[in-house]
């Protein structure tokens, strides 16, 4: 992808006049599970100008279209996406959650699956998980992404269980700072009394993205990073419209 004629804020450009030929597509995924949607055909669905899709390549013999894979079998196999425009087709999922405008200008929206996208950075939240819950004496925690209105991808949130009322958010943070990147410390935090498992025993992950950051949407206690300060703040419906009316950059 090329932004060929400079066009502010697009990462690149599919032409609307004969997309097909080009090796390159946005497709609908399902926000829940990340899996592509599919036609009555069994064939995935391309986005229309607008709507948010993922990024993905066609696989062809062509060398310049080739895809040899990784090291590791099953971290290839979650790459490719089968039956894609044509029965028997092959496409690399690139993980990149992308939009389109009418003229075909492709825009940056975030990441999906397992990462999100933050300060131009992608973060694992698999791994910052894993550190936050070394970090508060294995308590099970949530990181996910979160919308900011003004903001290019998401900004990170973690739910961290604390039936006990025992984690320190400021504690947490100056051990954060030893054991991630700034771009990793999530810029809000939300302290929650019990974390439920999904039908499948997953945490309810998608459910905590959709609420956000908003107090009149979540009941638990918020929590809102102040890196002018490096101090993590109560979070009140106050600060809450400073942040979405962008008076506070963050």
């Amino acid at each position: 992808m090329i932004n060929v004629d400079n066009k502010e804020g697009a990462c690149g450009f599919i032409s609307q006049i004969a997309p097909s030929i080009y090796p390159a597509r946005l497709i609908r995924i399902d926000e829940d599970t990340g899996q592509p949607i599919r036609d009555e055909n069994g064939l995935c669905v391309c986005v229309k100008p607008g709507e948010t899709g993922e990024f993905v390549g066609k696989i062809t013999a062509d060398p310049t279209r080739a895809f040899d894979g990784y090291a590791n079998e099953e971290a290839t196999k979650k790459k490719i996406i089968r039956d894609v425009f044509r029965k028997g087709d092959c496409a690399f999922a690139s993980g990149d959650l992308l939009t389109m405008d009418l003229f075909g200008y492709i825009y940056f929206k975030d990441r999906c699956g397992d990462t999100f996208r933050w300060k131009g950075e992608n973060i694992s939240t698999t791994e910052l998980e894993a550190v936050i819950s070394e970090t508060v004496q294995l308590a099970d925690c949530i990181v996910y992404g979160v919308e900011v209105p003004g903001c290019e991808g998401k900004a990170g949130m973690a739910a961290i269980l604390d039936n006990d009322h025992t984690v320190d958010v400021n504690d947490l943070l100056r051990k954060l700072r030893q054991k991630v990147p700034i771009f990793s410390i999530p810029v809000f935090i939300r302290l929650v009394e019990q974390l439920e498992l999904t039908s499948t025993h997953k945490l309810p992950k998608v459910t905590y993205r959709k609420q956000g950051f908003d107090p009149q949407l979540v009941k638990d206690p918020l929590y809102f990073f102040d890196s002018k300060h490096s101090i993590y703040i109560p979070l009140d419906q106050q600060l809450y419209n400073q942040i979405v009316e962008y008076k506070i950059r963050i």
